[in-house]
């Protein structure tokens, strides 16, 4: 399947789970005793909200190689009552100059710089260097003791989103699991979108679906996250001893933007 199909499909599939969560009366559109057979609103509600043509709406949402401008992007978001988040991946989906820029951005296993691997080797709290596959590449001890024995798994394991959903140990000691579970859901799916090229994401997907079903019913979602500083609260092993950690990102290490530090940086009483 060619990339151009595959990125139009993307942004109806998009369209479509942003319709269908957005309530009539959020926009108001007032019921009457008929009943609906979809949810959320219908295409055509959609579509007189946006300015658009209902069938020029539905050739979108179908994924038709259709050509649409900003300003109908910029309808179309607010017709949705897309968040500042939803918005920008909406604009990434619809961006056709997109493609270069990721095309020039290499997150799959890099060669990290012994540097790397020392910096976080010295950071007296949790630290791990990944990329936007969610693959942990390197770690601390500490990482190790307060998340995942990252040294005993193979390397097609060793991601964090897997880990997540797959690995009951830390599940069970993380106590806000579903809050911050939906979070990561939330931005790998940014990831997901922007990497048509790379049919890795969508084999470690469909395989995620397969093995676990909350992670299936949060993916059927389609939330989208913009990555911040986030919280996570997770029973120390062996005492049950809740830590409440922010999850702080450091970014674009030189030569790989894909590949950054995370550091969970416990929060004082």
């Amino acid at each position: 399947m060619s990339y151009e199909i595959t990125r139009f499909r993307r942004l109806g599939d998009y369209l479509r789970s942003r319709r269908e969560r957005l309530q009539p009366e959020a926009v108001g559109i007032k019921e009457t005793n008929s009943q609906r057979r979809t949810p959320g609103l219908r295409r055509e509600e959609v579509a007189v909200l946006a300015g658009l043509s209902s069938t020029y709406y539905a050739w979108l949402e179908q994924g038709r190689e259709v050509t649409a401008s900003r300003e109908v992007m910029e309808s179309l978001s607010q017709a949705l009552r897309l968040s500042p988040d939803e918005k920008k991946h909406l604009f990434e989906l619809w961006n056709p100059g997109l493609p270069d820029t990721l095309a020039s951005i290499d997150t799959a296993s890099p060669e990290l710089n012994p540097q790397w691997r020392d910096i976080i080797r010295q950071l007296t709290y949790p630290a791990f260097i990944t990329n936007e596959r969610s693959e942990v590449l390197a770690w601390n001890d500490k990482a190790s003791e307060v998340l995942s024995d990252f040294g005993s798994l193979p390397d097609s394991e060793r991601i964090m989103l897997r880990l997540l959903f797959l690995d009951l140990e830390l599940r069970r000691r993380m106590l806000n699991w579903e809050e911050f579970a939906l979070y990561s859901v939330g931005v790998y799916r940014t990831y997901y979108d922007m990497n048509l090229h790379d049919p890795w994401y969508k084999e470690m997907v469909d395989q995620l679906v397969e093995d676990s079903a909350d992670f299936a019913e949060m993916w059927k979602q389609h939330n989208i996250q913009g990555k911040k500083v986030n919280r996570v609260v997770i029973e120390s092993l062996g005492t049950s001893q809740p830590v409440v950690y922010d999850i702080n990102s450091m970014a674009n290490l030189a030569d790989h933007p894909g590949v950054h530090i995370c550091i969970y940086t416990p929060v004082s009483a």
